[in-house]
């Protein structure tokens, strides 16, 4: 079989997905990184003292965090943005050097935010339920928009 040079370019150049190749999947990256810095800069306060417990972790802890709470919280803070990395790497927004890891990576942003989505709606703290919920649905359709690119 004959290989075409100019179909092979063309292939070649939509695998790394430039941003201006499509915009919307620009969008929908930079709606998930909107999401996400919402969600670590809510973390932030958290891990800061902010008395809003009620409203994470299924409201069990009302007020101020634990300490021990708090650090795992930070280091949920980091997964976060290390999963808005991915969907930036994927969408061709940034990282593009990591687009080969972000084609295998994207899909465990989806996981997560597959459960994110259902624990959010399954909270017994219907704050978190109300505020938390829609944040994890947009998360979820980004992440999945992104990966079935």
């Amino acid at each position: 079989m004959a290989r075409i040079p100019g179909a092979f370019l063309m292939v070649s150049l939509q695998k790394f997905n430039q941003p201006d190749g499509n915009p919307l999947m620009v969008v929908v990256a930079w709606l998930f990184v909107s999401g996400t810095a919402i969600a670590v800069l809510f973390q932030l306060a958290l891990v800061l003292g902010a008395p809003f417990g009620h409203l994470s972790m299924g409201g069990r802890y009302p007020g101020k965090l634990p300490l021990r709470m708090r650090v795992a919280v930070l280091l949920q803070s980091g997964v976060l943005i290390f999963l808005a990395a991915v969907v930036l790497s994927k969408a061709g927004v940034a990282w593009q050097e990591f687009y080969e890891l972000s084609e295998t990576a994207i899909w465990f942003v989806v996981g997560i935010y597959t459960l994110s989505l259902i624990m959010n709606i399954a909270t017994p703290s219907k704050w978190e339920r109300i505020i938390w919920a829609p944040v994890a649905l947009l998360l979820f359709v980004c992440s999945i928009l992104v990966a079935l690119q």
